[in-house]
């Protein structure tokens, strides 16, 4: 299955659920590179860090998951990652803002809102499912936008946890196999699948339109050109 194919749900789909962070954002990746520049910061330790602290073969109850679910305060969580990492000229590194650093370069991309609000248009239920990581979220903006959100942090239960899909359902108010889910990690997707749920892997704005299209009537594959 190629990066953005969709699988297709066992029911005329009725809802769409999206990660926030490289799906409704420019991917987290180009963020981190530039932060790592920025800082300084010797790339191959921290994804040597990033791998032991979030791969799947991670065990439970990394800073990370624990940053996720709300156990881990922002403060604490950046003294940890500070401490694992090094710079390329043996500074030390101000914890202190570390993960504002780090997600700064994340801009909201304009096409994707704008799939959003259509797929409402089309009579689609859409859905905000995210791992929080700590950075601040345009709540109003997503508010207005989609039917409801879950966040991580606020729930206490992070993804691939087969309760976090549940709850997004749940307060939804569709079933899983009317459902797509939309995110740009794999583990996620296949832990939505694993439910039930119709999945796409996010590659980009272009891509999931065209795997979304596939699922939903009167989605058009490609963008409408705007006056």
């Amino acid at each position: 299955m190629s990066a953005g194919a969709a699988t297709r749900a066992t029911a005329p789909v009725e809802a769409v659920v999206f990660d926030y962070g490289g799906v409704l954002t420019t991917p987290v990746k180009h963020s981190i590179d530039a932060w790592l520049t920025a800082d300084g910061i010797d790339p191959a330790g921290f994804s040597r860090t990033l791998k032991a602290w979030l791969s799947r073969t991670a065990a439970e109850g990394t800073p990370v998951h624990r940053l996720e679910t709300g156990e881990l305060a922002v403060r604490d969580f950046e003294e940890l990652l500070a401490a694992e990492l090094v710079t390329v000229d043996s500074r030390p590194l101000p914890a202190e803002g570390i993960l504002n650093r780090l997600f700064a370069g994340m801009r909201v991309d304009p096409a994707m809102p704008a799939l959003v609000a259509e797929l409402r248009g089309l009579g689609i239920r859409v859905g905000l499912l995210s791992n929080s990581w700590g950075n601040t979220y345009p709540r109003a903006e997503l508010e207005a936008l989609f039917d409801d959100i879950v966040i991580s942090g606020e729930v206490g239960l992070r993804k691939p946890n087969a309760e976090i899909y549940r709850l997004s359902l749940e307060r939804l108010g569709v079933a899983a196999e009317r459902t797509v889910f939309v995110d740009d990690a794999a583990p996620n997707v296949d832990g939505a699948r694993a439910l039930g749920l119709g999945g796409v892997l996010h590659t980009g704005p272009a891509a999931t339109r065209a795997a979304l299209a596939e699922l939903v009537p009167g989605l058009a594959a490609t963008a409408p050109v705007r006056p």
